[in-house]
């Protein structure tokens, strides 16, 4: 297939930015058609489409923007699956969501190729999301990581540095706790939509562990899976490095901690960042907030549990050459270069490994990315099925059992767990 250089290109090198991989097919063959996309609300894809002028010219296609509030998203997107789809060309979709709405969506694995879409610049922990039975359905459009904040004036009055492995993390916490009246770390442990898994999960796959094998089976009840919670539970417990009341803290709660200045750290989303340091919700400066990359098990590759939205041409299009070409443009990296470096923006989004570890980016945002990109190098990601929801609920109420005191035996509850789940896939 011949390409045209496309008019976004030409605009790029002349306005000396980055020029887009992406070039518009030659002849504009959808010259006159719209594209229609259903997306939840979202700075990034608002920003986005207000770039989406050059495109239209380059190619022709007329794209419709759609937003929808995200507690309204999934049933807006199960509405479309089920009246047949046809009205939306492109979706954007959560990574837990894929498995139950797999009949909204096509594959588009030629289509993406003959594109010439890097799909090694996404981390596999993202990229595994647009993947279904071994074929592509959706590109990572925005997703989100974890990184350890932590208070930088505390740490270093109590002469220690940022932690890099959990075990680091109960050293500096113990050091601040010995001469500040802040608790080592914030975390939560009560139950709301598995928050108290999301940090737990990382020292499952330090540990060795996985919640199932290749053939389906829980197995987080294993020894690695009863090390880590031993760990995270610990925290709370034995170590005591954790705010009073942490047992029945949600994620919010944890924030609020480390914002009020109860807590020195804080592992939690990297788009939180914004919070910690806002006058009007945070007693902490940018100057006392510094972040690293999530700890990791000692000796064990970093990791991050991740949340991911793909972008999907659904199985009702009827503009489905051009939709790819709109995807083709929407996840050229480039574009999100653009929105990372854009001084009127405070998108911190990126999922390429190409933006995440450039030079320019991280000199805007301090380093972020590239923290960022150290713990997704080696993250895997998790695979969602169409049951995690009762998966996450029976998971976290195990956690939050053992962290109340309702359970003490760590083995025996996560037992009873595994064979719930069992049970039920």
């Amino acid at each position: 297939m011949k390409y045209l250089k496309s008019s976004v290109a030409i605009v790029a090198a002349l306005c000396g930015t980055s020029a887009l991989a992406w070039e518009a097919t030659e002849g504009k063959p959808y010259d006159g058609q719209t594209v229609n996309v259903l997306a939840v609300k979202s700075s990034q894809f608002e920003a986005h489409e207000a770039r989406l002028a050059a495109f239209e010219e380059a190619t022709g296609i007329d794209v419709v923007y759609d937003y929808v509030p995200f507690p309204n998203m999934k049933e807006a997107l199960t509405t479309e699956m089920v009246a047949g789809g046809g009205d939306y060309d492109v979706v954007s979709i959560m990574d837990q969501w894929i498995p139950s709405l797999q009949l909204l969506v096509q594959p588009i694995t030629a289509e993406m190729e003959a594109q010439g879409t890097d799909m090694s610049d996404f981390p596999a922990a993202h990229m595994r999301h647009g993947m279904v039975d071994g074929e592509l359905i959706g590109l990572p459009v925005r997703g989100h990581v974890q990184l350890l904040f932590y208070r930088a004036d505390l740490l270093e009055a109590a002469g220690v540095e940022p932690p890099q492995t959990w075990e680091e993390m109960v050293t500096a916490a113990k050091a601040i706790q010995d001469s500040t009246d802040a608790a080592g770390v914030a975390l939560p442990y009560g139950k709301l939509s598995g928050q108290n898994l999301m940090v737990w999960m990382n020292l499952l796959w330090g540990n060795g562990g996985d919640l199932f094998d290749a053939d389906g089976n829980p197995i987080f009840n294993s020894d690695a899976g009863v090390a880590a919670t031993e760990t995270y539970v610990g925290y709370l417990k034995e170590q005591e490095i954790v705010p009073a009341g942490s047992a029945v803290f949600v994620e919010q709660d944890a924030v609020n901690s480390f914002k009020q200045g109860n807590s020195a750290m804080l592992p939690v989303w990297w788009w939180v960042r914004s919070q910690l340091t806002d006058p009007e919700q945070s007693t902490l400066t940018e100057e006392q907030v510094g972040f690293t990359s999530l700890p990791s098990v000692a000796g064990a590759d970093r990791s991050t549990y991740t949340n991911t939205w793909v972008f999907s041409v659904t199985d009702g299009s009827r503009s489905k050459d051009a939709a790819t070409e709109f995807l083709g443009w929407l996840t050229d990296p480039a574009l999100e270069r653009e929105v990372l470096l854009d001084p009127e923006l405070t998108e911190v989004v990126a999922v390429h490994m190409s933006n995440l570890t450039d030079e320019e980016v991280n000199a805007r945002w301090g380093g972020m990315h590239q923290a960022a990109a150290d713990a997704l190098a080696t993250a895997e990601g998790i695979e969602f099925g169409e049951d995690w929801l009762r998966i996450s609920e029976i998971l976290e109420t195990a956690i939050s059992s053992l962290a109340s005191g309702e359970s003490d035996d760590v083995k025996a509850t996560l037992d009873t767990a595994a064979e719930e789940i069992a049970a039920i896939r």
